[in-house]
């Protein structure tokens, strides 16, 4: 909850009040370039607090919901990249190989668009009802593939880590994206656990505009795994205006929406 509390070192972890004297949040933190309140602070709302203490006192400690993917927000690019009629729900940009939502068959590039019954407007809605979801529980997900709504039944695990990429090997420009590149070497193939990709070695064009830097691993376009340049020069003339990017950056992976124009 943002608030304009005077937060200070000394009182940070009190309450907050509405003005009918309701406990609504935990005084937390503030926004500071001093060091000092400078009128925005911040607090944790008084559910998710209530939650944590009801856990604590019944089991010893806090335990969340997980189910292994990472994810991001669907904007009106990558909406219509992957057919849906309006920007929302949370598109899955990688899974992990050995966790819950790669059991249950869930993809990089579903877009999530309900949990349990609950409507995943926009991505950030998608974690707190993981992580209100108890480990063992099987949730029903509603995805979107391939132009078409299904459902998968995950079952919900708890906590796990990654890994990251390098440089060296001849490079070649990719054409409409404006981006030049080169096939992974073995060794970043290995550390980057990924059977093939492309390095960025220097980005402009569309592909720089829409937010893709030297240094950036290309290992899909539309979903389609990118093994040579040639491969994705012809993805590229076989695409429309529009297409999505599956990037990873050091250890994250994301969607990225270009505007070929």
């Amino acid at each position: 909850i943002q608030t304009d509390v005077a937060v200070n070192p000394g009182n940070s972890g009190g309450p907050l009040f509405d003005l009918n004297g309701n406990v609504i949040g935990i005084n937390s933190q503030i926004y500071s370039q001093t060091g000092g309140y400078m009128g925005l602070s911040f607090a944790i709302p008084i559910d998710v607090a209530m939650h944590v203490k009801d856990q604590l006192q019944k089991y010893g400690k806090v335990t969340r919901g997980r189910i292994g993917v990472a994810i991001q927000p669907v904007n009106q690019s990558l909406a219509q990249s992957f057919g849906l009629a309006k920007p929302e729900g949370a598109l899955v940009s990688s899974v992990d190989d050995e966790g819950p939502a790669a059991r249950a068959g869930i993809k990089a590039g579903d877009v999530i668009l309900a949990w349990n019954g609950k409507a995943v407007d926009e991505s950030a809605t998608l974690p707190a009802l993981v992580a209100d979801t108890a480990p063992g529980q099987i949730a029903q997900v509603r995805v979107w593939r391939d132009g078409k709504e299904r459902t998968v039944s995950v079952t919900v695990g708890s906590m796990p880590n990654e890994k990251v990429a390098s440089s060296e090997n001849p490079a070649a420009n990719s054409g409409k994206l404006g981006l030049v590149v080169r096939p992974l070497t073995a060794q970043e193939r290995s550390q980057l656990h990924a059977g093939a990709g492309l390095v960025v070695e220097d980005a402009g064009g569309a592909a720089a505009a829409a937010g893709v830097q030297p240094g950036d691993v290309i290992l899909a376009l539309n979903n389609l795994p990118v093994r040579s340049v040639e491969q994705l020069r012809r993805l590229l003339d076989q695409a429309g205006k529009h297409v999505a990017l599956l990037v990873q950056r050091d250890a994250a992976r994301m969607y990225v929406p270009v505007d070929l124009g």
